[in-house]
């Protein structure tokens, strides 16, 4: 009896919150958090968009003009270094491009040594050699401690402004060349049949991801490993040179010559890209070396023990035990150091070297004055950069998970 009262007075209540219908819905949690959150964005656009029409006006005012048509004016500078080609008279919008490949590229190569150089001294730190492992402890305790902005000073000033002149020239080989202006290098042109050489690169990239595929399902199976590393790098470098063996060799070497008072021809590297890419590989690479300690420290020590007692040597137990597993712990530090590299990158304005941040902000803002316009292209491209570090580096966060559980 008491249940069947208990029913009837929620019935009521039912038909007593049914007839109320504002209050039922304004008590509903779920729909009082969706009117806040819509009530939030409304006040933050309103905001968003006084602020805005208040500097439009205010420029307007002043007679500072506004909007992306001086992406077509000529920019009348030339750039230090441009990965594609470019002439003083071409546009303010050719000078972004060329600054954002300029950032992509010595981010890419800061962003590789970094890493290497993180696990190399990260793995180090367990070294049963003393020196080895003294040296790990030395290269973090170091350069993570002093300021960035000073060792790119270290490497321009100290270490790339002493090398000899143009005619005094380290060389290697008399191919290679290290002087005070840059690094020459070998250039391989190529000839009407080399497209199929890079096909076959492309290829080779490919089959590495089928071939890791493969070799992951074999050993699920059979538990036997197969050489993965090794057999990627003989197709990386075994199919391009089969194509270009095919073919001829269709390509000739355009090595570095010395005219004048400097080297032409082949690739230069400027010492702004040296000195800033190192810098950014020591610094960043000594960040990434703890994210690696604390990955291995983070896997008990009694399954380090028990691949010892099946036989396991160090090598095989770091690289088939220990590192797979540490490396969920290591791969969400590894985003934000890589995105922190992309951000520091900008401090190639204090060397010169001709980045997005220090050819568009720079000098294209003070050529045009809009400063609205090239600040804000340049915020969304670092931003996009680093949405898609992010992205990659949480699909890469979420198969490493799988695959440890």
């Amino acid at each position: 009896m008491f249940k069947q009262k208990t029913i009837e007075q929620t019935k009521a209540a039912a038909r007593k919150s049914s007839g109320n219908g504002s209050a039922a819905i304004y008590n509903n949690p779920n729909v009082r958090a969706l009117f806040y959150q819509v009530l939030l964005v409304l006040g933050l656009g309103y905001f968003f968009y006084s602020v805005i029409s208040n500097v439009l006006a205010n420029m307007e005012a002043t007679g500072i003009k506004t909007g992306f048509s001086f992406l077509t004016a000529s920019a009348g500078y030339d750039v230090l270094m441009s990965l594609i080609p470019f002439e003083a008279t071409d546009t303010y919008g050719r000078i972004f491009i060329v600054g954002f490949l300029n950032t992509l590229l010595v981010s890419a190569i800061g962003i590789f040594f970094a890493t290497l150089l993180g696990f190399l001294f990260g793995v180090a730190y367990f070294s049963h050699n003393w020196l080895v492992r003294k040296a790990a402890t030395v290269y973090v305790e170091t350069f993570r401690n002093i300021p960035l902005l000073l060792q790119v000073f270290f490497w321009y000033f100290a270490v790339l402004s002493t090398l000899p002149g143009a005619r005094q020239s380290l060389s290697l080989g008399e191919a290679i060349f290290l002087n005070v202006r840059g690094l020459y290098l070998p250039k391989m042109v190529g000839g009407d049949l080399f497209w199929v050489a890079e096909v076959a690169l492309g290829l080779a990239i490919a089959g590495i991801f089928v071939l890791r595929r493969w070799a992951k399902k074999r050993q699920e199976l059979t538990g036997q490993p197969f050489p993965v590393l090794y057999t990627s790098i003989g197709m990386v470098i075994g199919l391009p040179l089969l194509a270009l063996i095919v073919t001829g060799m269709p390509f000739t070497v355009e090595y570095p010559a010395l005219k004048g008072f400097n080297y032409f021809g082949g690739i230069t590297v400027i010492p702004e890209l040296m000195a800033l890419a190192i810098a950014l590989s020591v610094y960043t690479g000594s960040f990434i070396a703890e994210a690696v300690r604390a990955g291995v420290q983070s896997i008990p020590h009694g399954q380090t023990e028990a691949a010892r007692s099946l036989g396991l040597k160090e090598k095989k137990i770091m690289s088939l035990i220990i590192v797979p597993q540490a490396m969920r712990v290591i791969v969400p530090l590894l985003n934000s150091e890589y995105q922190s590299l992309v951000k520091n990158s900008t401090l190639a304005a204090a060397i010169g070297y001709p980045d997005l941040f220090n050819v568009f902000v720079g000098t294209a803002l003070n050529q045009t004055g809009q400063a609205i316009e090239t600040i804000f292209m340049t915020i969304v491209v670092y931003f996009v950069v680093n949405m898609v570090i992010s992205f990659l580096m949480n699909r890469f966060n979420n198969a490493v998970a799988l695959v440890s559980r």
